[in-house]
């Protein structure tokens, strides 16, 4: 999603490359998007991500420099006509993935790459946004950062490779929004787990609870749950004085609003109980079609 209305300054952020120059000056706006506007229907995002197909690479190339292209990473821009600084982001293409890895990071292999599919929603991701220790606090929303939707594992190694679409955290914007308006207040939505690099998901395959083809390998899903005391569990979002299953249904309802509201954002739901690792949390995804499982 690359978009803007107004002029922008384009300034590199504290966690940019070397090579792009102090500052530059667009002399036009970037493209508009189809919401018509870089915070997204939530008008909470505060991303912009660049796959390494996107057409608009020129434009781009305008507003950095060819230096852009040569190293993607994490810039800072201004839109102007919001009066705030947003994050472009611009990708690593997935053919720099050789033999499972990306440097040392493991990434293993995704279905599309041994076998023909027959959906294209479950072909190989585009590209890679790469994080560092340097990058991985960036916001990609009011209440989201890079750091949340890595993959749990490989703690030590740096830099760690993410999948991850903009529609997604739109949508978990817009939940929030729903709660909220309904009463529930939500000062951390807390991301159980995002990206799932194929390494890591096959660990606990389809007896495991986890498909072979998990929406979490393509970016576009998260188990989440409300944590505003900040003890690492579900709150009582109900208000019955139990935490369970009932409090993760509080969230599906309000994915429902969100998906008869905007009809490009449907996507999974799923209501998990707890267990002895976890509490109870909602998986939230924007697959493209309608599904719903364990609704009680």
């Amino acid at each position: 999603m690359v978009a803007s209305a107004g002029l922008l300054a384009a300034v590199p952020a504290r966690v940019a490359h070397a090579g792009i120059p102090d500052s530059v000056r667009a002399s036009s706006a970037l493209p508009k998007a189809e919401d018509d506007s870089l915070r997204g229907r939530s008008g909470k995002l505060r991303a912009v991500l660049v796959p390494p197909s996107e057409r608009r690479v020129g434009i781009l190339e305008r507003l950095f420099g060819d230096s852009l292209l040569r190293t993607p990473g994490v810039y800072s821009v201004m839109d102007s006509s919001a009066g705030m600084s947003v994050a472009l982001i611009t990708m690593r293409a997935f053919a720099e993935k050789l033999g499972g890895k990306i440097g040392a990071y493991r990434m293993g292999f995704w279905p599309g790459e041994r076998k023909k599919l027959l959906a294209t929603a479950y072909a190989y991701p585009e590209g890679f946004i790469e994080v560092t220790p340097e990058n991985a606090e960036t916001h990609v929303s009011e209440h989201f950062r890079l750091s949340d939707f890595l993959t749990h594992d490989q703690e030590g190694v740096w830099p760690k490779y993410l999948v991850l679409r903009a529609p997604l955290v739109d949508k978990l914007e817009l939940v929030i929004s729903q709660l909220e308006a309904r009463g529930t207040p939500v000062r951390h939505m807390s991301v159980m787990s995002g990206f799932r690099t194929p390494q890591y998901n096959a660990r606990s395959g389809e007896r495991g609870g986890r498909s072979k083809v998990s929406r979490h390998m393509y970016g576009d899903a998260a188990d989440v749950f409300i944590d505003n005391d900040g003890d690492g569990r579900m709150d009582d979002l109900n208000r019955d004085g139990r935490i369970d299953y009932r409090d993760a249904q509080v969230i599906l309802d309000a994915v429902e609003q969100v998906e008869r509201t905007y009809g490009d954002l449907v996507g999974g739901v799923g209501v998990y109980r707890a267990t002895r690792s976890h509490g109870p949390f909602a998986h939230v995804d924007v697959r493209g079609s309608r599904a719903r499982w364990g609704r009680l």
